[in-house]
């Protein structure tokens, strides 16, 4: 399902729902694809001293800062930067949890290098790499054996952003973009794409658009509970 952009709080709503589908074998593996509004969000292990901007200087830039249960630290998101959250069952799915991540890893990788981008991992850090720094983001966390949360894409983004952050402890390696590291401007329904296609390679999985209805019906349930309004479904 492609999302578009949506409030980081209506996503985090729906995977909840979504997870709790799953788990109840209502409905099969998902793979959500959207983007969020400019937020920084706080892994089970991050911390406010990961942010080097006040919060005067974060309202100024309309940038939110949220918690939540995925693992990691500190890191951003907004536009231009393209997020997967697959709603799976993690044993079906891939093994166990590291399985998975190296699986999330590659299909990066592999997404990348379909509009020319070289990319690697780093032996001592989770995440996708490029020459001139980290490109992508893989933060997870499974409820009941279902996964959430995932991965975060820098497709475009404003770059200048990820300096108010100390970027999941990996300041040192500065942070970098498909755009930048190719040289020219990518479109992100293209790396979504790609992605899907790759995501279904690796873990043996046939990609399906929703069936509109049933979805729909999905996110407004999901939706309801929050009191927030319902995202609108594009299909890739």
């Amino acid at each position: 399902m492609d999302l578009g952009r949506i409030d980081y709080d209506v996503a985090f709503a729906l995977q909840r729902h979504l997870v709790a589908e799953r788990d109840a074998e209502r409905i099969p593996d998902v793979l959500l694809l959207l983007e969020h509004p400019s937020v920084i969000t706080l892994g089970r292990r991050g911390s406010r001293a990961h942010i080097h901007a006040t919060q005067a200087r974060l309202d100024e830039l309309g940038i939110a800062v949220k918690e939540t249960n995925r693992g990691g630290l500190v890191t951003y998101h907004g536009p231009g930067q393209l997020i997967g959250y697959p709603i799976a069952r993690l044993r079906r799915l891939a093994g166990d949890a590291p399985a998975y991540v190296r699986g999330l890893e590659e299909m990066i990788i592999r997404s990348l290098a379909d509009f020319g981008v070289a990319a690697h991992r780093d032996a001592n850090n989770r995440g996708v790499f490029a020459s001139s720094g980290k490109i992508a983001a893989i933060g997870v966390a499974v409820t009941h054996g279902v996964t959430m949360h995932g991965f975060a894409v820098n497709v475009h983004p404003n770059l200048e952003h990820f300096a108010l952050i100390d970027p999941c402890g990996l300041e040192t390696f500065g942070v970098t973009s498909a755009e930048r590291a190719a040289g020219t401007f990518i479109e992100s329904t293209h790396v979504a794409r790609s992605l899907a296609f790759h995501f279904g390679a690796l873990f043996g999985r046939t990609l399906m658009a929703p069936p509109r209805k049933k979805w729909e019906a999905l996110m407004q349930r999901a939706a309801a509970d929050e009191s927030r309004p319902a995202p609108q479904v594009a299909q890739c």
